[in-house]
């Protein structure tokens, strides 16, 4: 058996039974805040379920990535993985956020100047194609492994290993360690992350007072605007039928009128 130490959990802790079990509830509470997100958005911009399911499922997929990834990262050490673990998860947190906006924005910018219209985070088509999904789903964990491999490149900076010994010492119980490791911090800034990020690749809905007519947009005070425009113009004839009308008649009579006449005598 793995001697465990002083302080801090032992190796293979984070796959341990209750490591295992504290996984799943922080995956329960945290995707949890994304289903309260979409009760919180207005009525007439909420998505469907199944819109919604595309959004949501591929930060799933790439959080699944990050986390086995710093379990995996966690138990290659001998020493306390729990603090490793957790310095992994603030740097994916911070610079990893900065690196998945950036991923995400380059991304964006490619797709839409390929024209590759299904993928566009957020836009699945009219109805919902699962090939469009796909497609995201792949790009955004393609985002994601960018964002790891620059996370891990940063950790073999020296000086972790200080931190690391310091981070989490003052706590004398492994199992407290691994509650605030694997629970409490991950569920405070996952809930934070996931937010911010489902804002950042869910579709951006227009103004619901805002109408395309024409491959324009036109609001409903430019529409007064221009009315009221008409309206003042005082080119614009109102009765223009009726006066053409009139002409057309008052023309008439006047070429009856220049008619020569002609008298017949027999």
């Amino acid at each position: 058996a793995t001697p465990r130490p002083a302080h801090g959990c032992g190796s293979g802790a984070l796959l341990g039974r209750f490591g295992v079990l504290l996984q799943a509830l922080l995956a329960l509470c945290a995707f949890s805040t994304l289903m309260l997100k979409r009760f919180k958005e207005p009525k007439e911009e909420r998505r469907p379920w199944r819109i919604w399911f595309y959004d949501t499922s591929k930060q799933a997929i790439g959080a699944l990535f990050i986390h086995f990834a710093n379990v995996f990262l966690s138990d290659l050490t001998e020493e306390d993985p729990c603090s490793l673990y957790l310095i992994n998860f603030i740097l994916d947190a911070t610079l990893g956020m900065l690196l998945i906006w950036l991923g995400v924005k380059v991304v964006s910018w490619i797709v839409q100047h390929k024209k590759y219209t299904y993928l566009v985070f957020g836009e699945y088509g009219d109805p919902p194609q699962a090939a469009a999904w796909i497609g995201q789903c792949i790009l955004y964990l393609l985002i994601m492994v960018f964002e790891k491999t620059v996370i891990s490149l940063v950790l073999l900076i020296p000086g972790w290993t200080k931190l690391q010994q310091i981070l989490l010492g003052y706590i004398p119980s492994p199992q407290l360690e691994l509650v605030l490791v694997m629970f409490v911090v991950p569920f405070i800034v996952n809930a934070i992350m996931f937010w911010v990020v489902d804002s950042l690749i869910m579709r951006k809905y227009k103004q619901k007072d805002t109408l395309d007519i024409n491959g324009s947009i036109e609001t409903p005070q430019a529409r007064r605007t221009e009315e009221s425009q008409v309206l003042l113009s005082p080119d614009m004839d109102f009765d223009q039928s009726e006066s053409d009308q009139d002409i057309s008649i008052l023309q008439g009579k006047n070429q009856k009128m220049k008619q020569p006449s002609y008298q017949v005598v027999i």
